[in-house]
């Protein structure tokens, strides 16, 4: 099960078992008077997007268009396009394995009050 803050998704290796997890899960809102919005509970379905990611049947994934929105950046000209591009990095950091020894050299251009020296690529 993965929660976070009001959103939960119930993920199982088989019907049989979803079944049964969700009978705990419905167990503990109704222990707790929890209510749930019936308009955005969707039960069986095999896939979807969860907090900005890809939840399959082989468990969460990227979600294909942070990836792209991350390609199609444009070269960072200051501090702030930097710090949007770390942003957009860190949000898939489970996915990239050494992250934050890939992008030191971001991190240290945040610190510093560098000139940024836009570098087209020319054909």
């Amino acid at each position: 099960m993965e929660v976070y803050v009001d959103d939960m998704v119930v993920m199982s290796e088989s019907l049989e078992q979803h079944v049964k997890d969700l009978d705990k899960v419905l167990t503990a809102v109704r222990k707790y008077d929890m209510r749930l919005n019936p308009e955005k509970c969707v039960f069986g379905a095999v896939s979807g997007k969860f907090l900005g990611f890809m939840l399959t049947h082989r468990g969460i994934n990227t979600n294909p268009d942070k990836c792209q929105a991350i390609i199609d950046l444009r070269s960072s000209a200051n501090v702030k396009e930097i710090q949007r591009l770390v942003g957009r990095l860190t949000a898939l950091s489970r996915f990239m394995p050494k992250l934050a020894e890939r992008i030191q050299p971001l991190l240290k251009l945040m610190k510093k009050a560098q000139k940024f020296i836009r570098y087209e690529v020319c054909e």
